[in-house]
């Protein structure tokens, strides 16, 4: 959901002033954890499951389910945040044993989650903007392999707002034992690359990923030490347990008041004494250090979650600069579908990492509009002008990336309305 939380990026800090403004385990060795991923028995299989062909990604096109009795079959399942789950590992590892189609290549399968409140905006021109911010997720999931579900129902009644993203999380992975990793992404959030995909392998060690700056973390103590509006959770027992302490600090539990003051008393840049999701996060990170700390990845070497004031400007200087170096490059100049545009997104890639900056900059992974809720319309301490324009600007910097593939672009950032054909060598 979209929320007045503000990016820590170093070039972004400077943004954070004015938001203040603002209201995964262990198995009996030998055995790995889900063998199922990488060498899967065959002894639990059913006749209906071994016979079903599979789509190039090794997808169960039959869609069965096999009669071997999965933790789907206990009576006392809850997808409930308030109804915990035990040895989820283990109900997770038996379930791809059962299902070896979705079992393969499960370790790097996403689930990307999204979305908004049920009721219409309030902004004239909020609905328009959820739309293209919807719209972009499709389009960034299509293009890499992804899911993608996008809700716009409460979960928990009285989790609303910051806080109702985490009963979501917490149904997506019991509804997805397929995947390894449920990707949160806030409805104001944009992907402003793309062609690029979270690197995985780089969290092997870890269950949650978050951006963040350590030194704004565990020196100053401050709430805006992480963005909790865009992260990254694996599907595991861990990651359960985290979702169930998290939420304890939310809206549903008798404490939440006391919560407010604790947050307030320790985190001393936190103006307003109520307990939100972003500073509970912090906090854990303060005081989990052997639990929780170790299973956190503070990401900082690209935009997983950038402050929107401090990306927008350079926008378009930066989408030049990806043309001017492509028109260097005859393969990129070749038109291509959509299917195989991964090979010309790594060539574009290495040309601009071989050629450093040179008057521009890798795209953005994601442009996050933290303080301008586009949907209420409400963002103390923005324009209007800043909030719509800026939005506007990021989608269509992305959506460029997508409508060259169908031959078109738009000539102006600013302009939804204008669309140019492209010529055959476009860029030439």
């Amino acid at each position: 959901m979209a929320k007045t939380i503000v990016q820590t990026k170093p070039i972004f800090i400077g943004g954070a002033t004015v938001a203040l403004l603002m209201v995964w385990t262990l198995w009996p060795w030998p055995r790995p954890l889900f063998p199922t991923m990488f060498q899967v028995t065959k002894s639990k299989f059913t006749p209906a499951t071994q016979n079903c062909t599979t789509d190039p990604h090794g997808v169960n096109l039959c869609h069965d389910d096999p009669l071997n009795p999965t933790f789907y079959d206990d009576p006392n399942l809850s997808y409930s945040i308030e109804i915990p789950i035990k040895d989820w590992d283990v109900k997770r590892r038996d379930w791809l044993e059962h299902h070896p189609s979705y079992a393969a290549g499960a370790g790097d399968r996403v689930v990307v989650l999204s979305g908004s409140q049920p009721w219409p905006c309030k902004n004239p021109i909020g609905d328009h903007l959820l739309l293209r911010l919807f719209k972009n997720k499709v389009d960034y999931c299509r293009i890499n392999g992804y899911d993608l579900f996008y809700n716009n129902a409460m979960l928990h009644p009285k989790m609303a707002s910051y806080w109702a993203k985490i009963p979501i999380v917490r149904a997506a992975m019991v509804a997805h034992p397929e995947a390894e990793w449920i990707f949160w992404v806030d409805s104001d959030a944009v992907f402003t690359d793309m062609d690029f995909k979270p690197p995985l392998e780089r969290y092997k060690n870890h269950n949650l990923v978050v951006d963040g700056w350590p030194n704004l973390i565990y020196e100053k103590k401050s709430w805006i030490g992480v963005n909790a509006g865009v992260f990254l959770i694996r599907n595991c027992q861990w990651s359960m347990d985290f979702l169930e302490v998290w939420a304890g600090m939310g809206p549903q539990t008798p404490n939440y008041e006391k919560w407010g003051q604790i947050l307030t008393s320790t985190l001393k840049d936190k103006m307003y004494s109520v307990s939100d999701d972003q500073s509970a996060l912090v906090y854990l990170l303060l005081n989990g250090k052997y639990k929780w700390r170790k299973k956190i990845y503070i990401e900082n070497k690209y935009t997983l979650s950038g402050y929107w004031a401090g990306i927008v400007d350079s926008l378009t200087k930066m989408e030049e600069s990806y043309l001017r170096r492509a028109k260097g490059a005859r393969e990129l100049r070749r038109p291509h579908a959509e299917v195989v545009r991964e090979y010309y997104a790594a060539a574009m890639r290495e040309t601009i990492v071989k050629e450093g900056d040179g008057g521009g900059a890798l795209r953005p992974f994601i442009t996050h509009f933290t303080g301008c809720q586009p949907c209420s319309g409400n963002h103390p301490g923005y324009t209007d002008e800043a909030c719509w324009n800026g939005i506007e600007k990021a989608i269509n910097f992305a959506d460029n990336q997508v409508l060259r593939n169908y031959g078109f672009a738009r000539p102006d950032l600013l302009n939804s309305s204008s669309l140019s054909p492209l010529s055959f060598d476009f860029p030439s």
